[in-house]
């Protein structure tokens, strides 16, 4: 067998290749999904979309605060945007693990932060000082904060050396040019927006329902994603809406608002569960976001919906147009605590109607209610699936460049 001279240098390539497609991302919203006291700050990277860009990052250090810290915060009121600015200064461009805080040269450093990334941090306003303190604590300040330590170093939550570094600290990093006021994007009138670009019906149920319509209306400058059923749609739901409670009717529009902006690529690549603006305590009102091919579906567990249209998409507000009424199973099939009796011995499912656009389509009042299996996690389902999709490619890949490796060697 003779090896041809560029055999080498061609599996050297393929091998370089290979390993670089096996690296993963780091996902910073799964992260801290998994430690609850700091829910709310995970909450806000995503209302503020620094999540993304935290995401995007190779090499970052995110400082957490948790949910008694952040409540300081959120009493000041500020707009989305200037929130976000202060956020950023929890979020360095460097990497800092326990150790290497604890070890820093000369016990002190100065590091950039994603505010200083914008460009509207003036002077060294988006810088961090990092100081090894007495009592083996670490200090963090602000540069332009005359030396005045606003937190310590708490514990470290996730390390992945040397790509990401989750830290918790003790209180809020802040600055006056943070807090600066940042332009707000002009005012938008979702049920005006929607009843031009054929969900006219589904805006008018919004206005017959004040206390509704402010609160989709209050959420649009900190985001705001709604889903529109179309006129045709609405018309034929409309006798089981009228038999719905004044709180049922209110629950069920709140239930197609998410207080979080998301353009159509972040539902493809977001999928998973989703709170609406239903959702309260232990009432979930929540559904799961799914792909099916090019296709975006909204499974309720009751129905399932597929955006068949976009009506407007510019952030911070999205709204998408879909196939039928969104129904909680709250409403509609009853609490997730609650098991379906069983069946009797011999007794068969009817089918449902498949007419479109026809009230049986929208809801089906002989199926049965959810199952133990309705309580498992759709995201963990998705999740698993996402894995097993990427070990099948990683194995297709592998198969790929083993037989560019044979051929290339012969």
């Amino acid at each position: 067998m003779k090896v041809s001279p560029a055999a080498p240098l061609s599996v050297t390539l393929l091998l370089v290749l290979f390993l670089s497609t096996t690296t993963y991302a780091h996902n910073i919203t799964k992260i801290l999904a998994k430690h609850p006291e700091f829910s709310t700050f995970n909450h806000y990277l995503t209302v503020t979309h620094l999540a993304a860009e935290i995401n995007r990052r190779q090499t970052i250090t995110v400082c957490a605060i948790d949910n008694a810290a952040m409540n300081v915060l959120l009493e000041k009121h500020l707009p989305t945007y200037t929130l976000k600015n202060v956020l950023s200064l929890h979020v360095f461009a460097d990497y800092f693990g326990a150790k290497k805080l604890h070890q820093i040269t000369k016990g002190s450093t100065l590091t950039a932060t994603m505010f200083q990334a914008t460009g509207e941090a003036p002077g060294t306003s988006g810088y961090i000082n990092i100081t090894n303190m007495k009592g083996g604590k670490v200090g963090f300040a602000n540069e332009d904060n005359d030396g005045h330590f606003a937190a310590t170093f708490v514990k470290s939550v996730v390390e992945m050396p040397y790509n990401i570094s989750v830290i918790q600290i003790s209180h809020i990093l802040t600055s006056a040019a943070a807090e600066a006021p940042v332009a707000a994007p002009s005012d938008l009138n979702v049920t005006t927006l929607m009843a031009k670009q054929g969900c006219k019906s589904f805006s008018d149920l919004l206005k017959s329902h004040p206390d509704v319509a402010k609160t989709f209306a209050e959420n649009v400058q900190s985001g705001l994603t709604v889903f529109c059923p179309t006129d045709g749609v609405i018309s034929a739901f409309m006798p089981k809406f009228k038999n719905l409670t004044k709180d049922g009717q209110a629950s069920l529009l709140l239930y197609h608002g998410i207080p979080v902006y998301n353009s159509m690529g972040m539902l493809k690549s977001n999928n998973g569960l989703m709170n609406t603006l239903a959702t309260e305590g232990k009432k979930k009102y929540d559904f799961t976001v799914q792909n099916d091919g090019d296709d975006v579906k909204l499974e309720t567990k009751v129905v399932t919906a597929t955006i068949s249209g976009t009506l407007y998409d510019e952030e911070p507000l999205s709204v998408y147009k879909v196939d039928k009424v969104l129904l909680p199973r709250e409403l509609f099939k009853g609490t997730v605590a609650e098991e379906p009796a069983p069946a009797p011995k011999g007794s068969k499912k009817k089918k449902k109607s498949s007419k479109k656009g026809g009230a049986d389509d929208v809801e089906d009042d002989d199926a049965p209610g959810p199952s133990q299996d309705d309580d498992e996690d759709p995201a963990a389902d998705s999740a698993n699936l996402n894995w097993a999709n990427n070990v099948k490619s990683s194995g297709l890949f592998v198969t790929v460049v083993i037989s560019i490796i044979c051929v290339a060697i012969i």
